[in-house]
């Protein structure tokens, strides 16, 4: 994978941020590359990873966090890790947030859902 530095279209998303918000998208695009070969897209507000299967949204660059949403047909709400889970109107999708404060956030469970989404 190219180097978020690298990647012109990264930029505006990557350019003054914090070195820890920056430690923390690394890590979890390195987590989302051991999962299965992704692709990461920018759009106009979010960062989107993903496979052929499914992907999953970076949605927030805080100041000490990174903000992620996993995209479901069904909701899973007996988790320790989304802080919300909220239907897309008219639609059977089940947005999963996820905020990401520390290396560690990135545990078991998050990895087993971060699976679910990008390879099913």
């Amino acid at each position: 994978m190219q180097s978020l530095y690298e990647d012109p279209e990264l930029v505006k998303f990557t350019s003054g941020k914090s070195d820890v918000t920056l430690s923390l998208l690394s890590h979890f695009l390195d987590a989302c590359s051991q999962q299965a070969a992704v692709s990461v897209s920018p759009a106009k507000t979010m960062i989107s990873v993903g496979t052929g299967k499914g992907k999953v949204w970076i949605t927030q660059l805080g100041k000490n966090f990174v903000h992620i949403v996993f995209p479901f047909k069904e909701q899973y709400p007996d988790n320790l890790c989304f802080q919300k889970i909220a239907q897309v109107p008219g639609q059977n999708q089940y947005n999963h947030h996820f905020r990401m404060y520390s290396k560690e956030d990135l545990n078991e469970e998050v990895l087993s859902y971060l699976r679910k989404a990008l390879v099913g």
